[in-house]
């Protein structure tokens, strides 16, 4: 063994350092999170149209410019931040929407509605200004780039495709994610809601494509009762 080699501390030295790096983790978390927060809220305030600048956002989050520069080389990359922190919160709330349900049929059904509920009044308003400030980011809603969005999304539908039968649910689900992404991402830019109806055709088409990619040796399609 080399004698020079740097060896994990034991003991008493070790556990102080593990406890001098979780707190400095957290505190960068802590700033990390208020950063995001302040950027949406000033978004919020300055509207699709004018962008907000660092000096506002480091202001709103009651930190210094070298805590910004700390985390995020520029504006860009912060709004980029955002976008996927706004991806995170998408696909931990329609996980908790499919929760409700115990038939992988309707945990389809409640995973279309709860991704085309975000073109609703209520929550269309920051979702595209947030995309208006991106830029060109704001085609990753779609390209899958910042934050992942189809990608977080088709992983909740892995569980209730297999249940269905579905032979390749993966692949499945990730073009369905894309289908449902995308018919999201026209409602915001066209900033229309989408009625029942259509929620419905939507789940018919991903319920349809199920049944297309069902194993045979699973039966006939997809059965209704499932």
């Amino acid at each position: 063994m080399d004698k020079n080699a740097i060896l994990p501390e034991s003991g008493l030295v070790g556990r102080i350092a593990r406890k001098a790096v979780a707190e400095r983790e957290a505190e960068y978390a802590g700033e990390i999170r208020r950063l995001l927060d302040a950027t949406l809220d000033q978004v919020r305030r300055c509207g699709p149209n004018a962008r907000p600048r660092v000096a506002d956002i480091v202001a709103a989050a009651g930190l210094s410019n070298d805590a910004f520069y700390r985390h995020f080389r520029s504006k860009d990359e912060l709004m980029a931040a955002v976008l996927a922190d706004g991806a995170e919160r998408l696909a931990d709330y329609v996980a908790h929407r499919m929760a409700k349900q115990s038939r992988p049929r309707d945990r389809v059904r409640s995973w279309v509605a709860a991704i085309l509920a975000q073109a609703e009044s209520g929550s269309a308003a920051d979702t595209r200004a947030v995309l208006c400030q991106t830029g060109a980011l704001g085609a990753d809603l779609v390209a899958g780039q910042a934050g992942s969005a189809p990608r977080r999304l088709a992983v909740l539908l892995h569980e209730p495709l297999r249940e269905l039968g579905v032979r390749e649910p993966e692949y499945c689900a990730g073009l369905l994610a894309y289908a449902a992404v995308g018919k999201l991402s026209e409602h915001l830019w066209a900033a229309t809601e989408p009625d029942p109806a259509e929620v419905e055709r939507l789940v018919d088409f991903c319920l349809s494509a199920a049944a297309a990619a069902a194993d045979p040796a699973s039966g006939p399609g997809v059965p209704e009762g499932r």
